[in-house]
């Protein structure tokens, strides 16, 4: 028997090759931010985007700790103000020499 599909949609490849996730697969899949999402490649090169399952490396409260800065700075933009240069100074004793480069690839970029 074959499948049909009940929803069909696109998105877009970033130049980092990230995506946003349609509202309307959000919704079908209940997705909310930080879930994980599930992709199986098919062998005739179908691939079938599911639902993550959690794993015990998942932290709850980092999550909701982040979903909470998330939704106070989306929802008091004021509050957000510029690091004194007393602030900049020690983060920059406490980083050291260390580069960052925000553009290079990442680990998890390759899988």
């Amino acid at each position: 028997m074959k499948n049909i599909a009940i929803l069909e949609t696109e998105s877009t490849l970033t130049d980092r090759y990230q995506t946003t996730v349609p509202k309307s697969v959000r919704q079908a899949l209940k997705l909310g931010k930080h879930d994980k999402l599930h992709y199986s490649i098919l062998d005739n090169g179908d691939v079938l985007l599911s639902r993550g399952q959690k794993t015990e490396t998942d932290d709850p409260a980092l999550d909701q700790f982040l979903s909470f800065l998330s939704n106070d700075i989306a929802t008091h933009p004021e509050r957000i103000q510029a690091l004194d240069g007393t602030w900049v100074n020690r983060l920059q004793t406490l980083v050291g020499t260390v580069k960052l480069d925000l553009d290079a690839s990442r680990p998890d970029d390759e899988v």
